[in-house]
C-alpha cells in the first residue's frame, strides 16, 4: 500500500478517536457532581483543548497530506477513506451536540457548547475534499513518438 493510503487510514482512526473522546467526556459531564470523589474539580475546557490537539488536529493534517500526495493522479480509495473520516467526525459531533442539554450547568461553558458545532462545520470540507479526490480522473502520460 502507498503511504498516502496509510496516512488516510490513520486520519480516520484519529477522527474516530476524537469523536469517542468527546462523547466520553460529555457523558462524564452528565454525571452528578456529588459522585466525584474527594471533591474533585473538573475543568472541561482544558480536556477539550487536549483532545483537539491530540485527535482532530493531527487527523486534519494527515488527511490534508494524503490529499496533497494523491491529488495529481486521483484515488477513489484514498478519497473514500477521507470521506469516511469526515462522516465519522460529523456523526460523533452530532452525538456530542445532542448530549448538551443533559450536561450539568456547572460544566457548561462556551467551549463545551460550541466545540461540537465547530467540528460539525469543519467536517464538511473534509468530506468535500475526499469527494473531490474520488472524482479526480487519472492523467494519462503523454506519449512521445519521436
Amino acid at each position: 500500500m502507498a503511504i498516502e493510503k496509510w496516512l488516510a487510514i490513520t486520519s480516520v482512526a484519529l477522527f474516530v478517536m476524537f469523536a469517542g473522546e468527546m462523547i466520553s467526556i460529555y457523558n462524564f459531564m452528565m454525571m452528578p457532581t456529588e459522585d466525584f470523589e474527594f471533591g474533585l474539580v473538573f475543568d472541561a475546557d482544558a480536556k477539550i483543548f487536549q483532545f483537539i490537539s491530540i485527535g482532530v488536529a493531527p487527523a486534519g493534517v494527515l488527511a490534508a497530506i494524503a490529499f496533497i500526495m494523491s491529488k495529481q493522479y486521483g484515488s477513489k480509495s484514498i478519497g473514500s477513506i477521507i470521506v469516511i473520516g469526515g462522516i465519522s467526525l460529523f456523526i460523533g459531533m452530532y452525538v456530542s451536540f445532542s448530549m448538551l442539554d443533559k450536561i450539568n450547568d456547572v460544566h457548561l461553558t462556551d467551549i463545551v457548547s460550541n466545540t461540537p458545532i465547530l467540528f460539525m462545520v469543519l467536517s464538511v470540507p473534509v468530506i468535500c475534499v475526499g469527494a473531490y479526490l474520488t472524482k479526480q480522473k487519472k492523467k494519462r502520460p503523454k506519449k512521445e513518438y519521436f
